[in-house]
């Protein structure tokens, strides 16, 4: 069903990608540029981009055997647990603010969009689109989820983005995503092999 596989898409990649470097990168553009709606714009069409490179992936992976999608999907969420779990003993939010120089919008989306469009690249929150999108009946649901997620993140940055890493520790926030990550590889598993 499209809307449950875009609700799962959005409750997969909103919590790991809540704590990621780039929600705090864009905090850090809006601070620098002082136009978060062309920061949130930038960040929105890169993670865009992103979003439509991992549902293609994850189509093309959906070609092969149920057998094969279904180890390829637990592996991509077992690894993506493996690095979250990891990564909240190293993390360290930006601090400072960067110098507010004058900007265009223009300069202001493009530094976004590519800083963004890098940062993301290969990314946990990519690699579990490209998971859900291999085993989901709509793919483009799970890019719908996804994008919603991703978008909300890049608002949440630009709006309250500081406000949230003071409050709630970005170790905690990585664990949970996490346990997530986990349970879906376990549950990918399972479902395999129970449907043999």
């Amino acid at each position: 069903m499209a809307a449950t596989d875009a609700v799962s898409a959005f409750v997969v990649v909103f919590p790991a990608e809540l704590p990621d470097k780039t929600m705090f990168a864009t905090l850090v553009l809006t601070t620098r540029y002082g136009r978060p709606g062309a920061v949130w714009l930038g960040a929105a069409s890169a993670f865009t981009v992103q979003v439509v490179l991992a549902v293609t992936a994850g189509t093309l992976l959906s070609l092969l055997p149920g057998t094969v999608v279904q180890v390829a999907v637990a592996i991509l969420f077992a690894a993506g647990a493996v690095v979250l779990w990891r990564s909240g003993d190293d993390d360290d939010a930006e601090s400072g603010a960067a110098d507010a120089a004058a900007a265009t919008p223009w300069q202001a989306f493009a530094g976004s969009f590519g800083v963004v469009l890098l940062a993301e690249f290969g990314d946990l929150t990519q690699l579990a689109t490209v998971g859900l999108a291999a085993s989901a009946e709509s793919p483009l649901a799970v890019a719908a989820g996804a994008l919603a997620a991703l978008w909300t993140v890049a608002a949440i940055a630009v709006v309250a983005g500081r406000a949230l890493a003071s409050r709630l520790p970005v170790r905690l926030l990585h664990r949970v995503a996490a346990v997530i990550f986990g349970l879906l590889a376990v549950a990918t598993i399972v479902e395999l092999l129970l449907g043999e």
